[in-house]
């Protein structure tokens, strides 16, 4: 393949041009002692994103995944505990994030094994192999593998099965857990023997004792012990996780669906969709994505807050972010004016390119209207109460257009068009589809 190299004498035209330019030199010498980021911020963008909304739902104190993947499982849970406060009259209460943690990486274990079984007659540098030996089993995942996670396991309180170090710093036992599955996966390929039972059992049972080791064991049975807002004690002995989702969530978690706006030429809207070998339980939910259009899809998402449901989200966190005043705001850094570059892209090609991809899921449990039109959003987020506001943080409107990818509503706020639409046959999405990332 010929190559068109750059001409020496194009490099020392362009370094002319460069010492030549008097804002360059300003740049250059800003940035020797300062920060990119602040010198490309746009002052402005603090002033138009205060922390005050016209819709405000009361929340608990904010959670923290520590140095964890989980936020999908923490938000939500953090909309879940609101439900089960609502009914009970709790101030202050967590889900154990850490039981759903557990199951969720013994179920990703086996669909991890199942997967390498279902592409066995394939070389392990195939494609998809490759994608299935580099992802392994992680911590991020979708709301709809929640569902199935609380629909076979049910739930407990956080005082139940609390966090352990492992389940907040796990980076660690994904590296253990990840090179036993690697193993399973180059002995199925070494194997001449076509029945994989006792290969794959020996590396579950191996997988679950480290999960243990590391998570600890999941309670069969637990007291739930709480106060309510005027002080009164309640307790319950001897509550299953299954008996305690059934009567105190007591809510049907398939009546909610989850939306996106992915705005590539190769996902029409109004359509259904999944990705392949994207879940955790196998015969659980299947992972499904209605596309719609960014107005239909806002309009569901500020329905159910207008009627004070809080709505867990995915988006791209890695954008536009300052963390400290917590804004998400994709006018609040001008790089392209900072250095005379064209950074301009739409969301689909931010997509197609890889520049954007899904990374976080928190909660909006806020909005702004001005004349029933959103200037800026609240957000519950997972980091703990010591940044932003306790852990609150804000994101313009024209933030969310660009980054948030999905989110769950329930059905009920659908049109005929779009429940129409939920019959439909999903298209499956290849495993390395922009839409799989946050799992």
């Amino acid at each position: 393949m010929k190559m068109n190299p750059v001409a020496l004498e194009l490099i020392d035209q362009l370094r002319d041009d460069y010492l030549g330019d008097a804002k360059a030199r300003v740049v250059r010498n800003a940035l020797t002692r300062n920060d990119l980021a602040q010198i490309s911020r746009v002052f402005e963008s603090e002033a138009a994103n205060p922390n005050l909304f016209s819709i405000n739902l009361k929340t608990m104190p904010v959670t923290d995944q520590k140095r964890s993947g989980r936020c999908w499982i923490f938000s939500a849970m953090n909309v879940l505990r609101e439900k089960i406060a609502a009914k009970y009259g709790i101030e202050k209460f967590e889900l154990s994030q850490n039981y759903i943690a557990f199951y969720d990486k013994l179920e990703k274990t086996n669909y991890f094994m199942e997967a390498i079984l279902q592409e066995k007659d394939k070389p392990l540098d195939d494609e998809t192999n490759r994608y299935l030996l580099a992802t392994g089993v992680h911590d991020g995942g979708q709301w709809d593998m929640v569902v199935s996670l609380v629909k076979k396991y049910g739930l407990c309180p956080k005082t139940a099965m609390p966090e352990t170090y492992q389940s907040s710093h796990t980076a660690a036992m994904n590296k253990v857990l990840n090179a036993r599955l690697k193993k399973f996966a180059a002995d199925v390929h070494a194997s001449l023997d076509q029945d994989f039972t006792a290969l794959k059992e020996t590396c579950l049972k191996e997988c679950f004792s480290l999960i243990a080791s590391c998570f600890g064991v999941p309670p069969k049975t637990f007291t739930f012990e709480y106060e309510d807002k005027d002080g009164a004690y309640h307790a319950e002995y001897d509550v299953s996780p299954m008996q305690f989702y059934e009567k105190y969530l007591g809510v049907d978690l398939d009546d909610y669906i989850v939306i996106i706006n992915g705005p590539t030429a190769d996902k029409p809207f109004h359509e259904l969709y999944t990705v392949k070998y994207l879940g955790n339980v196998a015969g659980g939910n299947p992972i499904t994505f209605l596309n719609l259009d960014i107005d239909e899809f806002k309009a569901l998402v500020l329905s159910q807050l207008k009627d004070g449901e809080l709505v867990w989200f995915g988006c791209d966190a890695g954008k536009d972010s300052d963390r400290q005043n917590g804004i998400w705001d994709d006018q609040q850094f001008a790089y392209g004016e900072t250095f005379d570059m064209n950074l301009e892209m739409t969301k689909a090609q931010m997509l197609d390119t890889g520049l954007s991809a899904m990374n976080h899921a928190m909660v909006f449990t806020g909005v702004n209207l001005v004349n029933d039109t959103p200037t800026r959003w609240k957000i519950e987020n997972s980091w703990g109460d010591e940044t932003a506001n306790k852990g609150y943080f804000v994101c313009s409107d024209t933030w969310f257009d660009k980054y948030v990818y999905e989110a769950v509503v329930d059905k009920k706020y659908l049109d005929d068009q779009q429940r129409k639409a939920l019959e439909k046959t999903p298209h499956e999405l290849k495993p390395w589809d922009p839409f799989g990332s946050l799992a």
